[in-house]
């Protein structure tokens, strides 16, 4: 090993080795002493290892510390004076990452500030929530997550990527990867919806498309996932809330997706939770954190807490103070502070008091230095700032392309009674609805640095095909300041735009009236409990279609809503969600036969609210039904099954399964079935593959997705989608987090949502079982 040595003077030492920086550096000075580094040839560690015996321990504390760098807050505002005190420790140079800094210049002169400023030059990391697009806007994940298709998630995740980079992100606190059965849950737009094996597949893509094949490259940022762990569980839908769950649960719905990724794709950095898993809240959740992610499961990046999710122990009851949630969430492995503030002001009298070990603390720090090497900033801290890309590789022609694209196939197509989509030449068409000129809603929550009110409208997406249509807004939706300082306030009694709506609606062969939420209607923060059409939107809706029954409802939202009486009385619903910046163009596509839809949802929609949590992967209860009397699991008022089932979605075609075929093999279980487009249009197809286990230790769900396809058909045409399933898919974890694969009889079922009728069985015996175990080593 080759050693470089650095000299040391006024206790100012320059780490960086062999590396030649622009004029913003100042050359490194006489020096009195020596400090030993290895050579640039030599694994990030040793490199690491050298630097963090040259630290103090307030510098290392500075590292595990994060502020925001703006005030785009998702958090508890902070004081003037710990403002001041976050700007002195900036100037200083003693912060590890900042959030919320955007822009080449902004950033630029926050980076400048901690290189030349700190006595060791460390650079910091630039971390922003880029959850689904920077400038361009893709739809919302949930709404991808509907697609079912990985290439394009991939792609929606790498142009963010470039996109982010170029203005100087590094580090994004995405993907969320939370399960969720609640859409009363704001965030539920923010995930991939209720099941973990395609929360799973789709994790993984957007991991792969965030941080790329070279995480060095100045268009590529390190992945988060988030919220480790069961922050989807929520109790009542409502956000920051409890969670209450089973370990079963746990193990095999909350975690899997964590697992998926991190074994896949490798994402740096996890965020812990804000709510509590058996009482204790995730930030402070030793078992969690440090035994099983850190631990078993050898995770070597960064955990990061959610904003303000340390000081917040406070109020859940398990810190005394500040200092004390300090020392809780360093021993339970939680290793940057955002925005808590309690690192920096407590770590260090922790250290010297002997409550923390100073090793906990190297540990935390290893990993974000770990992390600042793989990007590439101790070659070049100012890699990511390019005036000239930032101007270059914003909003794009091909951004827009791909933004397009994405949203065509999120579209859900419902219902489609009497075909009455696609338009059919000559028809009047009478466009209604506070959404259908709507250029802000489709930008979706997490619009990050997007401009606002520009997406395409539905009225814009109109004028581009060149639909005739009549235009009638109907009634306003939104009254009011719809940021995090204030709540959405909805219009509750002005009706002055319904004659012009009716009168539209009566003249015209069919009418489109597009519904639903804003934007800041979902998202972070913004949990409902009545899930229908806010303000008057129901009654302009009932209003129209009591003039005419040809109503075609396109549904903006970023959860599922409750569409009862539209199932009811309405021959045709789209499920639009928040499609980002070409929302309108891929909405008008799918209505004029363009683009034949293809998404399948990710969330069942609940017939009413008190259906919810209704998911598809239930258990099977001692009653399950149905009888001849009451004593079996139902209501007396509704049905159990949802309005319509995960993995619904609808075609201007039809499919027809046939030839379901399962073949027992040494290395897992190949299943094939035939698939033919029965209808004159050509068509994607997503086949869905659902396994049930009928006899185990614990009780298992009635069935289980595990494996989907999507093939492409012509009209009349046939084709064999095959899968095979291994000890993976066929095994679950008992209650104690151990995996368990035994022998038993399958069944497994193919088709097109979670409601596949077409079913077959196989036999795993003892000896299947040790080759499958064998296998899986």
């Amino acid at each position: 090993m080759t050693a470089l040595e650095l000299p040391i003077a006024d206790g100012v030492a320059r780490f960086y080795e062999n590396v030649h920086y622009s004029s913003a550096h100042r050359d490194f000075q006489a020096m009195s002493s020596t400090l030993t580094l290895v050579s640039p040839d030599t694994v990030f560690e040793d490199r690491i290892s050298a630097l963090i015996a040259a630290m103090t321990l307030r510098e290392k504390v500075g590292q595990l510390t994060q502020f925001n760098g703006s005030w785009n807050l998702t958090g508890p505002e902070a004081s003037e004076k710990r403002t001041r005190e976050k700007n002195d420790l900036l100037q200083s140079g003693l912060i590890g990452s900042v959030l919320n800094a955007v822009g080449v210049e902004d950033v630029w002169a926050l980076q400048r500030c901690a290189v030349e400023n700190s006595r060791l030059g460390i650079p910091m990391l630039f971390g922003y929530d880029v959850v689904h697009g920077q400038k361009t806007m893709f739809p919302v994940p949930l709404a991808e997550a509907a697609s079912w298709d990985l290439d394009y998630i991939e792609l929606s995740a790498r142009i963010t990527a470039v996109e982010a980079a170029a203005q100087g992100v590094n580090w994004t606190f995405a993907p969320m990867v939370d399960v969720s059965r609640d859409p009363r849950w704001g965030r539920v737009m923010e995930g991939s919806g209720e099941d973990p094996f395609l929360g799973s597949a789709i994790a993984i893509a957007r991991v792969n498309g965030l941080q790329g094949d070279d995480l060095t490259a100045n268009d590529t940022v390190a992945a988060t996932l988030k919220h480790f762990a069961a922050y989807g569980f929520a109790e009542a839908g409502k956000d920051y809330n409890t969670a209450e769950i089973s370990s079963v649960t746990l193990h095999n719905v909350v975690l899997p997706p964590f697992r998926a990724a991190l074994e896949a794709a490798n994402p740096r950095s996890v965020m812990n939770a804000f709510n509590t898993v058996n009482g204790i809240p995730a930030t402070a959740d030793e078992k969690l954190q440090r035994d099983l992610l850190k631990g078993d499961w050898g995770f070597d990046g960064v955990i990061i807490s959610d904003w303000g999710s340390m000081i917040e122990l406070i109020d859940h009851g398990v810190a005394e103070d500040p200092k004390d949630a300090a020392r809780l969430s360093i021993l339970a492995g939680s290793d940057i502070d955002m925005e808590s503030c309690v690192y920096i002001d407590h770590l260090e009298d922790l250290v010297r008091s002997g409550e923390v070990s100073e090793a906990l603390v190297d540990d935390a720090v290893r990993r974000l230095l770990r992390l600042k090497f793989e990007l590439g900033l101790f070659d070049d801290p100012y890699r990511y700032l390019d005036a000239e890309r930032e101007s270059s590789q914003l909003m794009t022609d091909a951004h827009f392309e791909a933004s397009l694209n994405v949203a065509r196939r999120s579209i859900v197509l419902l219902k489609n009674d009497n075909r009455m989509l696609p338009f059919k030449r000559g028809e009047r068409i009478a466009l209604i609805g506070p959404l259908a000129n709507d250029k802000d809603a489709p930008l979706g929550n997490w619009r990050a640095h997007a401009e606002p009110h520009s997406a395409t409208s539905v009225v814009e997406g109109f004028d581009e095909l060149g639909v005739d249509y009549a235009f009638a807004e109907g009634v306003k939706l939104q009254i009011g300041d719809a940021e995090f300082t204030e709540p959405v306030q909805i219009n509750q009694d002005d009706r002055s735009g319904f004659e012009e709506a009716i009168a539209a609606a009566r003249e015209a062969d069919k009418v489109v009236i597009v519904l639903g939420e804003t934007a800041r209607q979902s998202g972070e923060g913004r949990s409902r409990t009545d899930l229908g059409f806010p303000g008057l939107q129901q009654d302009l809706l009932e209003a129209v279609q009591a003039v005419n029954p040809n109503v075609i409802l396109v549904v903006m939202s970023g959860r599922p809503l409750v569409l009862s009486w539209s199932d009811a009385h309405l021959p045709c619903i789209v499920q639009a969600w928040h499609l980002g910046h070409r929302a309108g163009r891929a909405i008008a596509d799918v209505l004029t036969g363009a683009f034949n839809p293809s998404g399948k949802l990710p969330m069942s929609f609940p017939r009413t609210e008190a259906q919810i949590p209704i998911y598809y992967n239930h258990l099977n209860t001692g009653r399950p039904g149905p009888r001849d009397d009451v004593v079996w699991s139902h209501y007396n008022d509704e049905q159990n099954t949802p309005l319509y089932p995960f993995g619904h979605g609808l075609s201007y075609t039809d499919f027809a399964y046939s030839d379901l075929k399962t073949e027992v093999s040494r290395t897992g279980v190949k299943v094939s079935v035939t698939v033919t487009n029965t209808g004159s249009l050509p068509a994607d197809e997503v086949v869905q593959l659902y396994l049930r286990d009928r006899v185990a230790k614990i009780s298992r769900p009635i069935r289980e997705l595990k494996g989907f396809q999507k093939l492409f058909l012509a009209s009349k045409d046939s084709d064999i989608a095959q899968f095979t399933l291994t000890g993976k898919e066929l095994g679950y974890y008992d209650q104690n987090g151990q995996f368990v694969l035994e022998p038993g009889v399958f069944d497994v079922f193919v088709g097109g949502s979670s409601a596949a009728n077409l079913a077959s069985e196989f036999t795993i015996t003892p000896e299947h079982v040790a080759r499958l175990r064998t296998a899986l080593r």
